[in-house]
């Protein structure tokens, strides 16, 4: 079967390389749920009522709105390291704030899925190679509403490249552009000072279909809502902890058909009984401490039921002047795809 290897490699990517393994066969494009900024990874993902880096354009744009000055980041990470060894994954992000107009962002997503050897019915005989891969550029503002509210957009154009060809007799290419949008809201100080609350909706669009759109996939539209809470906010000690919910606003059908964006927002809710709605929920929870704004320590865990993924997370940052070198760590458990992965950042504040 032609890209037999290539369509294994690509199952294995959507069944294991995001948190929302529950949305295997519900989504397509599920890269835009794999989380940048490896400081909200050390947290465990717990990051949407916090948003206060230019990692905001994913996590919350709405936290844009409070930010100012120039900041920009970029992450690596091998993807999967423990199924294979080119599979990578990048993100690169820039703010720049206006006084008077607010905060706008830019940034890149990138995720490679090596190099996929074709055959044919025939044989195992090789004819050819082509490379694989998932991306995306997105354009985010943020500004605020009032002292203590803040509201922000993101836009993104996706581009998928799976295949430069169908399989077998398959007419068309595997290959394709979408477009779709987040918007977030940070409401800082709630209730009490040092309490945020934090939402973000995102991957809001018309589904994506490579060949045949009578079976376009939904993308992988998903609410985020979560608190941050600084127990610690002294010159030379910082805590805060974070608690985070997703939960995925896609609705599939026994028969394969899935239900419009705008009609998913509401039918994704009682898809199942209340109780089985609940068990798709991931919750996030992560701690971070910072020693006089130059070294940090963070761990988090995340509780995804459905999918069966409860990793714990660590990772620690250093500051030094207009740097900042993140590092994080993912324990998945023996035998997880995911058990291992490291990632790398580095911001620089300017």
């Amino acid at each position: 079967m032609k890209r037999l290897g290539f369509f294994v490699l690509i199952v294995l990517c959507l069944l294991m390389s995001t948190s929302q393994s529950f949305a295997v066969s519900e989504a397509g494009v599920l890269f835009l749920l794999i989380s940048p900024g490896v400081r909200a990874d050390g947290m465990g993902e717990a990051f949407v009522g916090i948003a206060d880096d230019v990692s905001a354009v994913y996590w919350n744009p709405g936290g844009l709105g409070f930010q100012s000055g120039r900041e920009f980041i970029f992450m690596h990470s091998n993807w999967l390291p423990q199924l294979t060894s080119d599979l990578f994954y990048d993100f690169a992000a820039y703010k720049h704030s206006i006084y008077g107009l607010g905060t706008f962002g830019i940034s890149l997503t990138y995720l490679n899925l090596g190099e996929q050897i074709i055959t044919d019915e025939t044989g195992p005989d090789e004819k050819g190679r082509f490379m694989s891969y998932d991306g995306a550029v997105a354009f985010s503002y943020g500004t605020q509403m009032a002292d203590d509210i803040g509201l922000g957009v993101t836009i993104r154009l996706i581009r998928s490249n799976l295949a430069p060809m169908g399989a077998g007799a398959e007419k068309g290419k595997g290959q394709t552009w979408a477009f779709n949008f987040d918007v977030g809201l940070l409401y800082r100080d709630l209730f009490v000072n040092g309490l945020n609350f934090g939402a973000n909706m995102s991957n809001i669009g018309p589904k994506i279909a490579y060949i045949d759109v009578d079976q376009a996939d939904p993308q992988p539209t998903n609410l985020k809502f979560g608190f941050a809470y600084k127990i610690l906010n002294m010159e030379y000690n910082k805590l805060t902890l974070a608690v985070d919910v997703n939960k995925l606003l896609v609705r599939r059908h026994k028969d394969g058909t899935s239900d419009p964006v705008y009609k998913a927002l509401f039918t994704s809710w009682v898809d199942d009984p209340a109780k089985e709605e609940f068990r798709k929920m991931i919750a996030h929870i992560g701690a971070e401490y910072w020693y006089s704004n130059l070294i940090a320590l963070r761990a988090g865990y995340w509780h995804d039921e459905e999918g069966k993924v409860k990793p714990w997370t660590f990772g620690f940052g250093i500051r030094y002047s207009l740097y900042e070198l993140d590092f994080g760590y993912i324990a998945a458990g023996e035998g997880h795809p995911l058990t291992d992965t490291m990632r790398f950042s580095l911001q620089i504040g300017f």
